[in-house]
């Protein structure tokens, strides 16, 4: 669908705000976002809005195309808006492929005018016999970006254009966009707008975040990802912008923040993004922590990461820091917690499990046949507890293993099975049930897991993993404690 009127609305007020000397030269487009009516459609007449892609590489020029149907003059990539533009920015990253083969992940948005338009241009269109359209005016959104360094080579689209030229600022052939790049200091070069942080213990462990997977309108939904976000105005350095950014969503102080790489990604506008890395140290508990945006926060260890849904770029970026800092062989000093256990005490295993109940049938998952526990077993998604909440545990591991979300204050324990399956290794199994939570299980871990299935919980599956039988019969008879393999 074409973008929408609020949208261009926006884009336009937050325009005139920094060029109110335009507003009598745009009092029709005014007028006409105000009415019903999509002035985006080419067949709107005596006007419509087209958009163009101002690139400017890192000499200060500016790229334009050599086009056939305007008598060959030389402009900005650009045309006119498409029914499945979702947005102004979208048909102007568009044509800058199609007419220069430049592709989104090329460019990246300026810290100034950063998704909103440097200039719109109101230009008159002569007639087209050959496709029936007379005489109209163009309304131009010229969005301006800067071309990466490892951009490919040029690709003209040879039946509409005829050549390319790069052009400085005082060369530029529309005299608007002339004046306004003359005046906005734009020098070409790709430098950080956003702010993330690589935080770890020391031990090992990363603090990372589990962002909501269902909203595919924000950055990296469903995905494990660092702390972070925009440059805001108040913001005088990008270090400012991390320890807000930290406060803001966690309520996080970290103490000693040091930058550490620019990592870049690619935004949901499909544009380049270069993001400034900090690096801390904090050793508390997530789960103490007031999250405002997200589903959790949780340490993990990098033996993890090939197993979660994050960005490439993220995990490489995560992967050589751990090289650079290895986990320490044992205790170092000031640790946390005893260096061993007290004489006489068995540590014993924490494993934690999702009791799910749909209709009187409980999910369970087929181990795989190669898998290092329980192969070819039927279980309950399950994992060990590491050093975090039990409840932030199971959240990240239901995610991890089966895209499923649930908010910790849903779930409840309402069985524990103390077990010992073989000499000196005594466990502690938690199942705790979930009330709610949003998705459908999906085989995330095909390595562990090969298929997931609701069963009569009255009448489980052969084979299944026996205190799992154990604990699900316990459920069904309201009892919250089982015993299996101690002596008496």
């Amino acid at each position: 669908m074409p973008p929408p009127l609020p949208y261009i609305r926006t884009l336009l007020t937050a325009y005139l705000d920094r060029n109110p000397g335009e507003r009598h030269t745009l009092t029709r487009l005014l007028a006409a976002l105000e009415a019903d009516g999509d002035p985006t459609d080419r067949a709107a007449l005596p006007w419509h809005v087209t958009c163009s892609a101002v690139v400017i590489d890192r000499h200060q020029r500016v790229l334009h195309i050599r086009h056939k149907a305007n008598g060959g003059l030389l402009l900005c990539p650009g045309g006119h808006v498409e029914p499945t533009d979702g947005t102004l920015l979208a048909t102007a990253l568009r044509e800058a492929e199609e007419e220069a083969g430049i592709p989104a992940s090329s460019l990246a948005l300026t810290s100034k005018f950063r998704d909103g338009p440097l200039d719109i241009d109101v230009h008159d269109i002569g007639p087209n016999p050959v496709k029936g359209e007379p005489a109209h005016q163009h309304y131009d959104f010229r969005f301006v970006f800067y071309l990466a360094d490892d951009a490919p080579e040029l690709t003209l689209r040879t039946e509409e254009v005829t050549g390319a030229a790069w052009v400085a600022y005082d060369e530029v052939s529309s005299p608007t966009l002339r004046g306004k790049l003359a005046d906005s200091a734009l020098d070409g070069v790709i430098t950080p707008v956003n702010a993330s942080a690589i935080i770890h213990d020391g031990q090992g462990r990363y603090l990372l975040h589990l962002r909501d997977a269902n909203k595919p309108w924000i950055w990296e939904p469903g995905c494990w990802s660092l702390l972070g976000g925009g440059r805001e105005p108040q913001d005088r350095t990008l270090r400012d912008t991390i320890i807000r950014e930290l406060s803001e969503e966690a309520g996080l102080t970290v103490t000693g923040l040091e930058p550490y790489a620019v990592e870049h990604v690619t935004s949901t506008s499909g544009t380049r993004v270069a993001i400034q890395m900090f690096t801390g140290l904090w050793t508390g508990d997530p789960a103490g922590l007031h999250l405002t945006e997200g589903v959790m926060l949780a340490w993990v260890s990098p033996a993890k990461f090939p197993y979660m849904t994050m960005l490439a770029t993220t995990r490489a970026l995560l992967e050589q820091h751990a090289a650079e800092h290895p986990a320490p062989a044992g205790p170092t000093a000031g640790a946390k917690g005893p260096a061993k256990a007290p004489a006489g005490t068995v540590l014993h295993l924490v494993g934690v499990h999702l009791y799910l109940e749909l209709d009187g049938r409980v999910l369970l998952g087929l181990r795989h046949p190669d898998s290092a526990y329980a192969g070819n077993l039927w279980h309950v998604l399950a994992g060990h507890c590491e050093a975090e909440a039990a409840t932030a545990c199971l959240v990240r591991e239901a995610y991890e293993e089966a895209g499923l979300v649930i908010d910790p204050a849903n779930v409840e324990l309402v069985h524990t099975v103390h077990m010992v399956d073989q000499p000196g290794a005594p466990r502690i199994q938690l199942f705790f049930r979930a009330r709610r939570w949003e998705g459908t299980p999906e085989l995330r871990e095909p390595d562990k897991c090969v298929a997931w299935q609701w069963w009569n919980a009255k009448d489980l599956p052969e084979p299944t993993v026996s205190y799992t039988r154990a604990a699900i019969e316990g459920i069904q008879a309201g009892r919250t404690y089982t015993e299996l393999g101690w002596s008496r």
